[in-house]
């Protein structure tokens, strides 16, 4: 155990057991996550058939497709603490259960009100399961290891479009068998693997190292010993939430700024990406979800390779503000090239998409832990998907003024500018809002 004291992170043994938990918890939590995120965005397929069955305008289906975000992120602390407390395998499967029957019954929704509706349970029902799983991973790895793990966990949304662009392609070709429209069968078929994969993760998902039967007495004494250190080191003690605490540290409202502007553009961009590439010419559905899936692979690459990187604070930073402006780049790009040049552009933004998610919610852990840390990773998430909710709803509204379907994606590249200026003034440091216990302080990621 000496060995491990001295190195917590490197050696034989952190290899191990790094590549236990890869094995077992990593495959599971991704594909749960491909599923969330096919369920939320699959409207985006829908939009141009479901609008004119529903009558909805560009602007409603916008508002719509952002409505889930307010139930979502309101009960975003709530379902985290609930996690923290009951253990991530029954409050994950609770999540997958309701929000598997909500996407399925988003087939029988008549028009916009029923819409607004369906897409507000829909919220309320997945709420807590992103920052739930980004808390859980927190109990599993060090703070050196933990960026390239929550970036192999959000390539979740990358194969989530992907693979959810051409399937909802595929199924809206059902139009019309028994009477059913494409639409109406996309969401009842794509919300059931949810329901069955619920039942998986109540079987197989341990809520700690301790209770996993694939890691032995070595493994767990490492993660353990290596997780006590870096507190140690933080010089933080676990501590119960309040939003007091959190909105009072400095990090914490600078990363909230930083991903709202992420947000904004993932969101805005998931949702009427497929609407952009049908307005290129005369293409099948089954054409359009393989074009969408183009810049998604792009972001795989990018949250495979580029997470890694991001071990020291500085180069966090760096690569923060680095990210951002090219994001911006690539929408600028996208926004004013013909379909070649724009998905070029396009891909471009999203290769940074998930090399920066992880960097934002890796430095959390540096500053706080407990409850705190587990409320503040669902407030963050609450507050910065304020921009999950606007985006869909703002490119909407450009879309009906002008006519164009890429006008709005100009006002999310001046989001990622400022973001990429926020993004320079993130520096870990004593938290004010701890001062009554033990001093949260930062350090380097």
């Amino acid at each position: 155990m000496s060995a491990i004291n001295e190195k917590p992170t490197g050696g034989a043994q952190a290899r191990i057991t790094h590549k236990k938990i890869y094995r077992h918890l990593l495959p599971l939590l991704i594909v749960a996550y491909i599923i969330s995120f096919i369920d939320r965005t699959n409207i985006g397929m829908a939009k141009a058939s479901m609008s004119v069955d529903l009558g909805l305008s560009a602007t409603a289906f916008g508002l719509g497709a952002g409505l889930f975000f307010l139930t979502y992120s309101v009960l975003e602390i709530p379902s985290n603490l609930f996690l923290a407390k009951i253990g991530a395998r029954r409050w994950i499967a609770r999540i997958m259960i309701t929000w598997g029957l909500i996407s399925c019954a988003m087939a029988f929704v008549t028009g916009p009100w029923s819409f607004y509706a369906m897409r507000l349970l829909l919220g309320a029902a997945e709420a807590g399961l992103y920052p739930g799983i980004i808390y859980y991973l927190t109990l599993w790895f060090g703070r050196e290891e933990r960026a390239k793990a929550t970036g192999l966990f959000l390539l979740g949304v990358c194969f989530a479009n992907i693979i959810g662009a051409p399937l909802g392609g595929l199924l809206l070709n059902m139009d019309g068998i028994a009477g059913w429209a494409g639409w109406q069968w996309m969401f009842f078929i794509e919300g059931l693997p949810a329901v069955a994969l619920a039942f998986v993760v109540w079987r197989v998902l341990p809520d700690k190292p301790a209770d996993a039967k694939w890691l032995d007495k070595q493994d767990v004494e490492f993660i353990e010993t290596t997780l006590a250190r870096e507190a140690r080191e933080a010089n933080h003690a676990p501590s119960s939430f309040s939003l007091k605490k959190a909105l009072a540290t400095r990090v914490f409202l600078l990363l909230v700024l930083v991903y709202f502007t992420h947000q904004f553009s993932v969101y805005g961009l998931s949702y009427f990406l497929p609407g952009i590439i049908g307005s290129w010419g005369d293409l099948s559905p089954l054409q359009v979800g393989l074009l969408t899936a183009i810049p998604w692979i792009a972001a795989a690459c990018g949250g495979v390779l580029l997470p890694r990187f991001a071990r020291t604070e500085g180069r966090s930073r760096r690569m923060l503000m680095v990210g951002y402006l090219v994001m911006a780049v690539g929408m600028a790009i996208g926004s004013t090239g013909g379909p070649s040049v724009a998905m070029i552009g396009f891909s471009v933004t999203a290769f940074m998409f998930f090399a920066v998610q992880s960097i934002i919610f890796s430095w959390l852990p540096s500053i706080m832990s407990g409850s705190l840390l587990a409320g503040s990773f669902g407030l963050l998430n609450c507050l910065g998907l304020c921009g999950g909710f606007l985006g869909p709803f703002i490119l909407g509204a450009f879309e009906d003024r002008t006519g164009s379907a890429t006008s709005g994606l100009w006002f999310a590249v001046g989001l990622l500018v400022i973001g990429a200026l926020v993004a320079t003034l993130i520096r870990s440091r004593p938290a004010s809002s701890l001062a009554a216990g033990p001093v949260a302080r930062g350090e380097k990621i």
